[in-house]
Parts: structure tokens; sequence; C-alpha cells
């Protein structure tokens, strides 16, 4: 097999792992270069990295999203939005010992995506019998989680503290 399926082949593990993509990452690093079965192709070209760095971020895009959305709740996949910011700080960590940032259009897309959970939240509980909070998350937390994506906290739905655990 040539260099560059070998390593499109890990790119697809890479792309397609559980859910810690930084494992499958270094996984594929260490088959590509020092497993005594693997290729050893030998140091990989930046370009070759970065593509291997990108199909994780890509994958870490995905399970994010996938806690963040809505329709999802009610399928066994769905962990919420406490396993979306623990996701979220696993890519900025993940980001930073690879030396780069986060995406800014990512960071975008994935407050976006929280608001609209959020405001999905609010108006089924508004319209719901009051019960318990139905986020996973503190209110801290989910702040936090809020300026980590966009660097400063912007406009919750109004009935968001509610929606918190305590």
């Amino acid at each position: 097999m040539d260099r560059r399926a070998l390593i499109a082949d890990e790119e697809l593990l890479v792309r397609h792992s559980g859910e810690i993509p930084e494992i499958a990452y270094h996984n594929s690093l260490y088959h590509l270069l020092e497993d005594p079965e693997g290729p050893g192709l030998g140091p990989l070209a930046p370009a070759e990295l970065a593509a291997l760095q990108a199909v994780a971020v890509t994958r870490y895009r995905e399970i994010i999203l996938r806690d963040l959305d809505p329709a999802n709740r009610s399928l066994p996949l769905f962990r919420g939005v406490r396993r979306a910011i623990w996701n979220w700080q696993r890519l900025g960590d993940f980001c930073r010992r690879c030396r780069f940032a986060v995406d800014h259009e990512l960071r975008q897309e994935v407050a976006a995506a929280l608001i609209a959970f959020l405001e999905n939240q609010a108006r089924e509980a508004a319209s719901a019998t009051p019960g318990a909070p139905s986020l996973n998350c503190t209110a801290e937390q989910l702040q936090q989680f809020m300026v980590q994506l966009s660097g400063h906290s912007p406009a919750l739905p109004p009935q968001w503290l509610a929606l918190c655990r305590p």
C-alpha cells in the first residue's frame, strides 16, 4: 500500500472513532510510525499530520453537535449539554497540545447550536408542567461554556436558569 492510502485509512478510523477522537488520533500515529507490525512510515509531513488532526476535530465537532441537538434526546447516543461541555474541553486541550486554535467558525457553530438547544428547552419547559430541570449541567457550567464559545456571555433565553441543575 502506498503512503497516501495508509494515511487515508487512518484518517477514516479517526473520523469514525468513538467518544474520544484524540485517542484514535494517537493510536493512528503509533500504528503509522512506531508499531512493529505497522508500516513504519517515518516522520509524517506537516500536511499529513494536519490531515489526521483535522479529522479528529471533525469527529469532536460531530459529537458535540450531536449532544446539542434536541432531536437526539430520545436516542441512546444522546448525552446532553454536560457531555457537550466535556467534549468541548477535550477538543480545546487537543488543539492546544497540537499547537493550533479551535476554529472561529466552529466556535460560532457550537454557540448557535447551544442557544438553539436552550431556546427549545425553554419553550418546552414553558408549555409543560413544572418539574425537574431539563439540563444536566449547572448554571455555572453553562455560563462558563458560553464564555468559552463566544468570549463573552451572550444573551441566553430568559428562563435558562430554571433549566439548569442546582
